[in-house]
């Protein structure tokens, strides 16, 4: 199964070293953490700063897991909910398209991690050298749940988004 190999190893190859990028660039991108943090206060996700951090992390060790074919379907479960997170708070009523911002992006992001959970690391991953192939539906349907399921609580538990007045009480 060559074929499938390689596939996983340009999926993850692709995938992994992205996430971790957008990870790095939340902490020592232009804004640094500290534009992170502010971004996501205007978002409503509180504590702020932690959500910052946390984000900034996850990101950065589901790259890397992903990049080095580890421990599926957990960094692709990561990746799942981190996008279900951007696409609930950032994308949210903007449409499909990225350009306007739109979830297409973490609609995208979310569907590869979730079909890289199905196909899984492959032999060329670190999964592969130890000999620890977890694949098929069960792994994505894992990967999906434990994702959705994160991002659920998290969101119940931490996204407080600022009430915008309604238009007609402000006229009175």
């Amino acid at each position: 199964m060559k074929g499938h190999d390689t596939a996983a190893l340009v999926l993850r190859a692709t995938l992994g070293p992205m996430l971790f990028a957008h990870g790095w660039n939340k902490v020592a991108g232009p804004g640094g953490l500290k534009g992170t943090t502010g971004w996501f206060e205007a978002l409503g996700l509180q504590p702020a700063e932690v959500h910052a951090r946390m984000a900034a992390g996850t990101e950065m060790a589901a790259g890397v897991g992903i990049a080095l074919g580890a421990a599926n379907p957990l960094p692709a479960a990561a990746a799942v909910g981190l996008m279900t997170v951007a696409a609930r708070t950032d994308h949210r009523g903007k449409g499909f398209f990225v350009f306007k911002g739109g979830w297409e992006y973490a609609g995208v992001v979310g569907g590869a991690a979730v079909a890289l959970a199905a196909l899984g690391n492959g032999r060329y991953s670190l999964d592969g050298l130890l000999r620890r192939q977890r694949a098929g539906t069960r792994h994505a349907l894992l990967a999906a749940g434990i994702g959705t399921a994160s991002a659920a609580a998290l969101l119940a538990l931490c996204y407080r988004p600022q009430q915008k007045p309604d238009e007609t009480e402000a006229d009175h």
